[in-house]
């Protein structure tokens, strides 16, 4: 598999990478901010040592993997799409570590995810991180789970972070909590 070097990640550093939502999105899931990988392939959570899409697979909520080399693919996208759920970030700028990114910037993030999740209304909104949750809400003492206050009319979920620097979440704890929200926002196979 190819790998950029950090000279090439680094040319895409402070870069954006596009919402993935469509239309009837009822599953809204959230990340911190782009990675530099993130960015070079303008495909959300790519990393290879990002659990995100194994994870998807493993919950039974996609039926294909992503090269990490070049990101997911069009057709990929559409079928993505398709099944309800949807990806964005709190930070919308990529960095090498989300450490870079600063509290005033999060708790930005979380007022535009106000306004997003109100033009949208997503069934659920999953935000994959508790540390940049509580910055971004002002809510230091939340923790993993379903939140007592939602965002907009979406029930608020707080799963782990897929990051590969999240050495103690694996593949198969994150495929259930994306099972679990993906039940109650009633996407994938049976809805």
């Amino acid at each position: 598999m190819p790998r950029f070097t950090r000279a090439q990640l680094e040319a895409f550093r402070d870069q954006s990478v596009p919402d993935l939502i469509g239309d009837g999105c009822r599953l809204l899931i959230v990340g911190i901010n782009p990675g530099l990988w993130t960015a070079a392939t303008q495909t959300h959570f790519c990393h290879p040592s990002n659990r995100f899409y194994p994870a998807l697979r493993t919950a039974g909520l996609i039926d294909w993997g992503i090269d990490t080399a070049k990101g997911i693919t069009p057709g990929q996208r559409r079928d993505f799409t398709a099944t309800g759920m949807g990806i964005t970030n709190l930070v919308n700028r990529a960095t090498a570590r989300a450490s870079e990114v600063s509290a005033d910037e999060l708790e930005a993030g979380g007022r535009r995810l106000v306004d997003l999740a109100q033009h949208m209304s997503p069934s659920v909104i999953a935000i994959a991180g508790v540390t940049a949750y509580r910055t971004a809400f002002r809510r230091p003492g939340a923790v993993i789970g379903e939140q007592e206050e939602g965002i907009g009319s979406a029930s608020t979920w707080v799963i782990p972070n897929p990051s590969g620097l999240n050495a103690h979440v694996t593949v198969a704890d994150l495929a259930g909590w994306l099972r679990r929200v993906a039940d109650i926002a009633r996407v994938g196979s049976g809805f």
